[in-house]
């Protein structure tokens, strides 16, 4: 039975990161390694997977800091705010790239709604088709994972690619990489 389920899991996650559109994450990347700073924020489990993908990219050098740490700068011209929303209608992520947008940074937001309010405000949006709470009930239900689980692994593993295709854009090297990680585990 847990062979079956890992399976159906692993499978969910393949189908789903075949729908994502590899000239959408080529621009994103483009966006963060350019960016003067970048600001990440996602919500509950969502935000889990946004603040390992904000380590991978301090590793790699980037300017970058997590909303509603102390040590977040402001955001303003040449920023981007990275959000991520399955659901695309948090209020909070909704707040957030509206005052980035006020203040002249670029919105990049991760979502599984198309049609969204986040993504109406995004100047890049990367589609993750999975389910999430938006959609976790009823006959809407496809994941053998509860809730929005299928989303938030499905992050994870588009983060790693991110990362891969960022370190080859600014020739970052493994070494570099390692030195930057803390030593205050």
């Amino acid at each position: 039975m847990t062979n079956a389920l890992f399976g159906r899991a692993l499978g969910e996650l393949e189908t789903v990161l075949s729908g994502v559109d590899d000239e959408a994450v080529d621009r994103a990347c483009l966006a963060l390694a350019n960016a003067r700073r970048i600001g990440i924020y996602g919500c509950g489990r969502e935000a889990l997977q946004m603040k390992g993908f904000a380590m991978r990219l301090f590793h790699l050098g980037l300017p970058v800091a997590v909303v509603g740490d102390m040590t977040m700068p402001a955001l303003g011209e040449n920023d981007v705010f990275f959000a991520s929303s399955g659901p695309g209608e948090t209020t909070t992520v909704l707040t957030l790239m509206k005052v980035a947008r006020d203040a002249g940074a670029w919105n990049l937001l991760v979502t599984a709604q198309p049609g969204s309010s986040a993504a109406a405000l995004s100047d890049e949006t990367i589609l993750i088709p999975a389910q999430t709470m938006a959609d976790d009930q009823g006959a809407q239900r496809k994941s053998v994972l509860p809730m929005g689980s299928v989303f938030e692994g499905a992050l994870f593993l588009l983060f790693e690619i991110m990362v891969l295709k960022l370190k080859d854009m600014l020739h970052a090297t493994p070494d570099a990489m390692r030195a930057r990680h803390t030593n205050m585990e």
